[in-house]
């Protein structure tokens, strides 16, 4: 067996017995991510994170955490936490941020740095019910990734980074259903 290989602090062997098993039994890949949220007042929220499902199994985190969110004051909030679409600029980050490192690391890729910057567009009178011809949500969303890594790797990177599935979600639309019910 080979020593472990760890690249950008990725444990190069366990990633690819990862793909290697999903490979054989594709069920191991399906995975659900869930979350549960209480309202304490005006815009604050905060949501709980305690465990998730992936490879046929219901799997706790280690320390369940919580995501708290507001709105600032400007938009009548307190400004306790980030509001959502903040939250969402945050996921997008995150995800292309391990995307990239993990995908360069399987391919031997090495990155010394990495650093995004992220702005969305939006309109709030979409939100506020004051036209229908604005989105409620970001129409715009600009990602700037600055990587120190060899300059023939940035073209790869591109298009690497197109793997993030928070990139699919937010350029490809990702259908949610929403039920309300009454308590």
């Amino acid at each position: 067996m080979a020593d472990a290989q760890v690249i950008n602090g990725v444990d190069v062997a366990a990633v690819n017995e990862l793909v290697k098993n999903v490979e054989s039994d594709p069920k191991l890949g399906e995975c659900r991510f869930h979350i549960e949220n209480t309202w304490s007042t005006c815009g604050q929220n905060q949501s709980k994170v305690s465990s998730f499902y992936a490879a046929k199994q219901e799997i706790p985190h280690d320390d369940p955490f919580t995501l708290n969110a507001d709105e600032p004051a400007i938009l009548a909030g307190h400004d306790t936490g980030a509001n959502p679409v903040e939250h969402l600029l945050h996921a997008l980050a995150s995800c292309l941020t391990t995307t990239l490192v993990y995908h360069t690391a399987v391919r031997g890729i090495k990155i010394e740095a990495l650093e995004s910057e992220l702005e969305g567009d939006l309109d709030s009178r979409g939100f506020l019910g004051l036209s229908n011809k604005v989105r409620s949500g970001f129409e715009n969303i600009r990602v700037n990734c600055k990587i120190k890594t060899d300059a023939e790797n940035i073209e790869k990177l591109k298009t690497l980074s197109t793997l993030s599935p928070l990139f699919d979600m937010t350029s490809h639309g990702t259908n949610v259903q929403v039920d309300i019910e009454r308590k």
